[in-house]
C-alpha cells in the first residue's frame, strides 16, 4: 500500500464521513418509512427523523461544496487508469448533485404537501414554496426516483473504495480514512 499517498484535510474527511453516516442511515429511514404495515408511531418517527436531518444532509452539502472551491481533492495517483479517474470525478460529481437534488426535492415535497419540518418550523423559518398538489407531487416522484439512483452510486463509490482500499492497495482509500481511527502500519 502507498502510505505515501497525499490525504484529504482532517476536515474534508469529517465532512465525507459524517454525510455519508447520515446518507447511510436515510436511504434505510426513506425505505422503510414508506412499508405497508408499518406502526403508525414508528413510521412517524421515522419521517420526522428523515425529514430533519436531510435538512441538515443539505446545510453539510453547502459546506461540503464551499469547502471543496477552497481546498481542492488531492490527486490520485500517477497509475490509475484514466477510466478509472474520469468514473471516480463522475460518481463523485453526481453524488454532489444528487446530494443536493434529493432535500431540495424533499423539502418542497413536504411543504408543498402543507406538512411541517419540525427543525425549520422550530427555528421560525418560513415556507419558501407555495402550498401546491401538484408541485408536491412532482417533487415526491423526483425525490422517488434519484433514492433508487442515489442507492446505487453509493453502492458503486462503497465497490470502489474497497476494490481500491483491499485489491489494489494504491493509496486511494486510505486518502478518506476517518480521521478518528488510526490504519494499522
Amino acid at each position: 500500500m502507498d502510505h505515501t499517498a497525499p490525504q484529504y484535510t482532517t476536515f474534508a474527511r469529517l465532512l465525507h464521513w459524517i454525510t455519508a453516516v447520515l446518507v447511510l442511515a436515510m436511504i434505510a429511514a426513506g425505505f422503510l418509512m414508506v412499508q405497508d404495515g408499518l406502526g403508525r408511531s414508528l413510521q412517524n418517527a421515522l419521517f420526522i427523523f428523515h425529514k430533519n436531518v436531510g435538512v441538515l444532509v443539505l446545510l453539510l452539502m453547502v459546506l461540503r461544496i464551499g469547502y471543496r472551491l477552497i481546498q481542492p481533492p488531492p490527486p490520485l495517483p500517477a497509475d490509475l487508469p484514466s477510466w478509472q479517474a474520469r468514473a471516480a470525478g463522475a460518481s463523485h460529481l453526481a453524488l454532489y448533485i444528487l446530494l443536493v437534488v434529493m432535500p431540495v426535492a424533499g423539502y418542497v415535497r413536504v411543504k408543498a404537501g402543507g406538512f411541517p419540518i419540525e427543525s425549520l418550523d422550530a427555528l421560525g423559518v418560513p415556507s419558501l414554496v407555495p402550498r401546491s398538489k401538484g408541485l408536491a407531487d412532482l417533487a415526491k416522484a423526483v425525490h422517488h426516483y434519484a433514492a433508487f439512483v442515489i442507492a446505487g452510486i453509493v453502492l458503486v463509490h462503497v465497490s470502489a473504495a474497497f476494490y481500491h482500499g483491499i485489491l489494489r492497495r494504491d493509496g486511494v482509500f486510505s486518502r478518506m480514512w476517518p480521521p478518528v481511527i488510526r490504519s494499522a502500519k
